[in-house]
């Protein structure tokens, strides 16, 4: 066989069809084990996002559970208006922004609140006052906790100055409303405030989570199969015609 493999110059399209397909049902499988991973996750953030909320743990419990996105919390405190920072968030409508609000806690902390997305035309506070929940009582927000994320390598840098964020630099923020001297540990996380209850005026919009993550690796899996199978037809049909002329040859 092997003679006749290398007469009908075989050898190496045999060697390159056996590591290329090693390679497609290689990332065919790998598609299928991601499937398995996003399926779980999105069975957990849906079950999270709708279970009833808790109240927010000790900052200390938050950062020894790395396992906390998603989870559906209440927190009491009296929000920092004067503080609010903006997360740009453009929609096909047009320009928007998310709203971030530290919430000093009844218990002492100090938690970024994503209150929700506000357009352009509303950025400016004076615009939506009647949002703004006095400092000196006592507001109560549920929502879902946000792990502060890595940004990307084309995502642009924040101006602090002039509060444009561009991704939510959670110690950034942190920072640029601490007086010089003076610390306040930032936490390692926020909530993304609900879409019920509304503020009074509707702005800032709660809701905003993205809880649809896209899950096409099924998709991909039968692409990756499908071209494995293809490659296999390919070489059997090339190799039969390289042997044809050999055929009668004892």
């Amino acid at each position: 066989m092997l003679t006749r493999l290398r007469e009908a110059g075989l050898i190496w399209p045999t060697v390159a069809t056996i590591v290329a397909l090693g390679v497609l049902v290689s990332l065919g499988t790998w598609q299928v084990q991601r499937k398995q991973w996003k399926d779980g996750l999105i069975a957990k953030i849906a079950a999270r996002t709708q279970a009833a909320p808790i109240e927010l743990p000790s900052d200390e419990a938050l950062i020894k559970n790395a396992d906390r996105e998603y989870l559906h919390v209440t927190a009491s405190g009296h929000f920092l208006h004067d503080k609010e920072r903006y997360l740009y968030a453009p929609t096909p409508l047009g320009l928007g922004w998310h709203v971030f609000t530290p919430l000093a806690t009844t218990s002492g902390e100090l938690v970024w609140v994503n209150r929700g997305f506000v357009p352009d035309a509303r950025k400016d506070p004076n615009t939506r006052a009647e949002g703004q929940i006095p400092g000196t009582g006592t507001a109560r927000v549920t929502g879902l906790l946000r792990n502060v994320p890595t940004p990307g390598p084309f995502t642009p840098a924040n101006d602090t100055a002039r509060n444009l964020w561009y991704w939510p630099d959670i110690d950034a923020m942190t920072f640029s409303i601490t007086p010089p001297g003076a610390t306040m540990p930032p936490m390692p996380y926020w909530i993304d405030a609900d879409a019920r209850p509304e503020p009074p005026g509707g702005f800032p919009k709660g809701g905003v989570t993205r809880v649809d993550l896209p899950n096409r690796h099924l998709e991909y899996a039968i692409t990756w199969y499908g071209l494995a199978l293809t490659l296999i037809g390919v070489y059997l049909a090339f190799a039969a015609s390289r042997l044809r002329p050999f055929s009668g040859r004892r």
